[in-house]
């Protein structure tokens, strides 16, 4: 995986430990960030930092990887994205701070991770699973060219939501 790629107004790099506290203050620590997300609201600097340990660790066992998203024109991080890669297999994510939603970011980071993807010969399928309630994100993943692919009832616990099953939708992008 590339360690460093851009789009239009934005520049993706490799998660690294000088991140820590960009990533605590814009999203890891707060609940309206991490609702849907597979982790828990950072509490403290020593969550986030015990987070890039696993990113770093993932990235170097070569089947987690984990980048910052930064405004070209500022350098400012706004959000990371990540995939998991299980033989070809692939996984993404992505969160951004809340005063970046609704400015087309989140579109711009998939579209450029999915055409980045597609290129690498291994990859066979590429999908993503999102909460029911995720509206603005299944409105992302769509306009990215992503399908449903199923609805999967009580699917994923999400710790932000009182760890209740949770209904999901699956999306793959047609290769």
């Amino acid at each position: 995986m590339p360690e460093r790629f851009e789009t239009e107004r934005l520049v993706l790099q490799r998660l690294r430990y000088e991140d820590e506290p960009e990533i605590f203050y814009t999203y890891a620590s707060k609940i309206e960030c991490t609702r849907y997300m597979s982790w828990p609201t950072h509490q403290s600097l020593k969550d986030t930092r015990a987070f890039l340990k696993y990113a770093v660790n993932g990235w170097r066992a070569g089947v987690d990887f984990s980048w910052s998203i930064r405004l070209k024109n500022s350098n400012r991080l706004i959000g990371s994205c990540g995939v998991i890669n299980d033989h070809g297999k692939i996984q993404f994510g992505y969160v951004l701070g809340p005063n970046y939603w609704g400015q087309g970011y989140a579109t711009e980071v998939c579209r450029r991770l999915l055409a980045m993807l597609k290129t690498i010969p291994e990859v066979y399928r590429i999908n993503t699973f999102v909460d029911m309630d995720n509206v603005a994100s299944s409105r992302v993943l769509k306009k990215c060219g992503l399908e449903e692919e199923a609805v999967l009832v009580k699917w994923f616990r999400f710790v932000n939501q009182d760890n209740e099953p949770k209904d999901c939708v699956l999306y793959k992008l047609p290769l």
